[in-house]
């Protein structure tokens, strides 16, 4: 999957940039900067669905099936001119900042002005999505809160609003406290009365209307060509909202794939959503990111010390498989290591369990290690994509997401994990299904240096073809050794596509298939 900021991916259609919105308070180019040319943005610049669609072959040649954007809804118009004033580097603080995220909704059911074109709604965009370049869209939800909606300077239009399909308003905050809120009036009954993230208004789980009104927002949007779900500060919301609302999209789409963002590093909490009687749902594995992050940024760290958050047969999660893994996104600081530290967490991102998720400007180690307002969320823009491809991250990454994009086992195989040690891992991933049959056997090397191998432990007899040279390997029922060399800062995967016959694996197959659902 590869998730972009739409706003500051690439401009691709200046009609739409609606440079002179605002009034008194312009959204568009709103400048944070820092020391030493250091700068970041708040306001809006220019990306939109056409810049997305004119980069999608980009997208699907690094190996990518997904694309996850932020939210599409119609954000207010203005920068806001309540809260405290953002300045460089500052966390947690929306003053002077616009909707350029798409976080800040008043409108759910309709799109916001600066992504659609002439030609290219919302609709025609994940058609052509599909149809063109077999990438699917990934629809990011938010149910826990709409714009911010108080300590306004002078009430500003859309902020603290929320509108129907109609365009009708139903709920307005009214530039009041939430504290201060009148439960009994309809315009108030759609939020909290105590405060939540920052300003934003807070919305009230309990509220059947509340249900209602995302049920047909979200039920329109995957009618229009979203093909899975994410979901915004999950954690915010109690289970039994998301239960409701999960099984009422259900009922019309049973299958579809929806995943969380619970922001916490306690894989018990987290690990929460997955339950059936929570929603169950995926989650993105935060857990995940601390150790991915921990080893590829400190060179002289050791491999083993990356299986901590696994679980792969503890039965922590609902199923392991189907988390998010990733190591930055927008709301963190993005992953402070070298081009080399980059590839390889790609590596082990294309090859261990879970579903990878990449971050715009990663294929580049794009604005390194700087978090939200100090350039983490800075425009990318056609010149570093054109630039991108020739960059050996891109390169890297591009040959082991084809690798996964074409394995079967590594997409859905049980991993069972041989040897963690110093700059060294190797594992298999495991795919049986009737007739389909497909080990993977990964080996990774994070050191300068190449490394020699030799694979004998639960090693089946047969022909092994090494996935991105087609190199073969005969291994022979008399010699079951596997010796091969992967160079520094590199992965090999080798692929045996028969069902294994080696006792001791399958018995670790099945105790660990025993504890998946």
């Amino acid at each position: 999957m590869y998730f972009l900021l739409t706003d500051r991916f690439v401009d691709g259609d200046k009609t739409n940039n609606h440079e002179g919105q605002g009034g008194k308070y312009p959204s568009f180019d709103i400048p944070l900067k820092g020391t030493d040319g250091q700068r970041a943005n708040v306001g809006y610049l220019g990306g939109d669905f056409k810049g997305v669609l004119n980069n999608a072959q980009y997208i699907k040649d690094m190996g990518f099936t997904s694309v996850w954007l932020t939210p599409i809804y119609d954000n207010p118009d203005q920068a806001f001119n309540g809260g405290e004033k953002v300045a460089f580097g500052e966390y947690y603080k929306d003053g002077g900042k616009t909707g350029y995220h798409g976080y800040w909704a008043s409108n759910f059911y309709k799109v916001d002005e600066h992504l659609p074109s002439i030609g290219l709604t919302f609709a025609d965009f994940t058609r052509q999505l599909k149809t063109h370049y077999n990438l699917n869209f990934v629809l990011d939800i938010v149910a826990n809160h709409g714009s911010p909606s108080y300590t306004m300077i002078e009430d500003q239009p859309k902020f603290g609003e929320i509108y129907d399909q109609n365009d009708t308003l139903i709920a307005d905050h009214q530039n009041i406290h939430p504290e201060n809120l009148d439960p009994k009036n309809p315009l108030h009954s759609f939020f909290n009365t105590h405060t939540g993230l920052a300003q934003l208004s807070d919305i009230n789980e309990n509220n059947e209307a509340v249900l209602d009104y995302f049920e047909g927002a979200y039920l329109k949007w995957i009618a229009q060509g979203a093909h899975a779900l994410r979901v915004d500060t999950i954690k915010e919301m109690p289970h039994h909202f998301w239960k409701k609302l999960f099984d009422r999209i259900r009922l019309h789409h049973p299958d579809i794939f929806i995943f969380g963002e619970s922001y916490s590093y306690q894989a018990e909490f987290i690990a929460e959503h997955t339950r059936p009687e929570n929603g169950g749902v995926s989650v993105l594995d935060f857990p995940g990111r601390k150790a991915i992050t921990a080893i590829f940024e400190n060179a002289e760290s050791d491999y083993s010390n990356i299986l901590t958050y696994l679980h792969l047969d503890d039965g922590m999660y609902q199923n392991p498989y189907e988390l998010m893994t990733f190591y930055d996104n927008h709301d963190m600081e993005r992953m402070n290591t070298t081009n080399e530290g980059f590839i390889d967490a790609n590596n082990w991102l294309f090859t261990s369990r879970g579903i990878p998720v990449i971050h715009y400007g990663s294929e580049i180690n794009f604005m390194t290690g700087t978090p939200e307002h100090k350039g983490n969320r800075n425009y990318f823009g056609q010149q570093r994509i054109e630039q991108a491809k020739h960059h050996i991250i891109h390169k890297e990454l591009t040959d082991i997401a084809n690798i996964r994009k074409n394995s079967v086992a590594l997409q859905r195989g049980l991993q069972v994990n041989l040897q963690f040690n110093d700059d060294l891992a190797d594992f298999y991933r495991v795919y049986q299904n009737n007739n389909e049959n497909q080990t993977a056997l990964v080996l990774l090397n994070k050191g300068k240096s190449e490394a020699e191998f030799n694979i004998s432990r639960m090693l089946s007899a047969g022909l092994w073809t090494d996935a991105l040279t087609g190199t073969t390997y005969n291994i022979g029922n008399d010699n079951q050794v596997l010796n091969t060399k992967v160079k520094g800062h590199g992965v090999k995967v080798l692929l045996f596509n028969h069902a294994i016959d080696n006792a001791e694996l399958n018995a670790l197959l099945i105790a660990q298939q025993n504890t998946l659902p």
